[in-house]
């Protein structure tokens, strides 16, 4: 079961990229960011007060959210910092870079939460594990070939190093994820919590860092988009901490399974961005999706 939970919660993360990058077009990303963290947060303000006043009422149901002590809270503030790290990055690099090229590459995620479950955890890698890993490098190898002939230089694009780098941080997080429901984390503890967290560290990089400078910046202007932002990404999360709380739920296959949602991320792309070279694309799309393959078939 947790496995079909993970490649809903794909699906819908391919959406919210759609609406991620409509949401950046020619707008503030540090703004629609907050916003985002913000109607995140508000989404689950009715459980926060009903767990509270009516606790009766949702204890036996998948949306209660218990009282954690100062100590978890803790771990969850770290949770949010390696979050909203990754998100900043990202965010930045979806507004400079073709839908396309960018979701690809953060694709590729699981590979690095593969090597650090290894690491980490103890899983071992087996063969088909290491042939995804040569897979997914060769596919992104082949998207810096596709993004040279749309002027994109891997090596020296910032934007790539920002997507790179929030890859790197993503990974982070899904390991960090499996160590809090390992030891004991309700699921909605983490997911609630670390949002309003993430709201009020955002808020912070709003008023000091992006405030004083909005006049010589991209201004912001609101869409409908943003709400969707929000949404979309909810509903997915929610639907990722319920995949981990089973107990033989694996990161490794969770975390790969989660990322297939880039084939709708890459359709949108296409249909409503018109981005150049798809069928180029689609051959480096083509090996990331065979590179998760393998990681499944090493993963059973």
């Amino acid at each position: 079961m947790w496995l079909v939970l993970a490649f809903i919660s794909a699906s819908l993360l391919g959406i919210y990229d759609i609406f991620k990058k409509t949401a950046l077009k020619n707008n503030a990303v540090i703004p629609v960011l907050f916003l985002n963290t913000m109607f995140c947060s508000l989404l689950f303000l009715p459980l926060i007060i009903a767990s509270r006043v009516a606790p009766d009422t949702l204890q036996q149901t998948i949306f209660y959210i218990p009282q954690a002590p100062l100590e978890q809270h803790l771990f969850v503030m770290l949770k949010a910092v390696i979050v909203l790290t990754s998100w900043i990055l990202a965010y930045f690099a979806i507004k400079h870079l073709p839908i396309t090229i960018a979701s690809p590459i953060k694709a590729s995620q699981p590979v690095l939460t593969l090597l650090g479950a290894t690491l980490i955890f103890g899983e071992q890698l087996n063969l088909y594990q290491w042939t995804g890993v040569i897979l997914a490098i060769t596919s992104f190898l082949m998207l810096s070939w596709s993004g040279k002939s749309e002027g994109i230089n891997f090596s020296h694009n910032k934007w790539i190093m920002f997507i790179v780098l929030a890859t790197i941080a993503g990974a982070a997080s899904g390991l960090y994820d499996k160590y809090l429901m390992s030891n004991g984390f309700d699921r909605m503890t983490v997911q609630v919590w670390y949002t309003y967290y993430q709201m009020a560290l955002m808020a912070m990089v709003m008023i000091f860092m992006w405030y004083p400078k909005r006049k010589t910046t991209t201004p912001f202007r609101w869409t409908p988009a943003i709400l969707m932002v929000s949404l979309f990404l909810v509903a997915a999360d929610f639907i990722y901490f319920y995949a981990l709380s089973y107990p033989d739920s694996m990161i490794s296959v969770v975390s790969m399974t989660r990322r297939s949602g880039v084939v709708v991320a890459f359709i949108g792309g296409a249909l409503f961005f018109k981005e150049k070279n798809i069928r180029k694309k689609s051959l480096d799309l083509a090996l990331v999706l065979l590179g998760m393959y393998f990681l499944y078939l090493g993963s059973e």
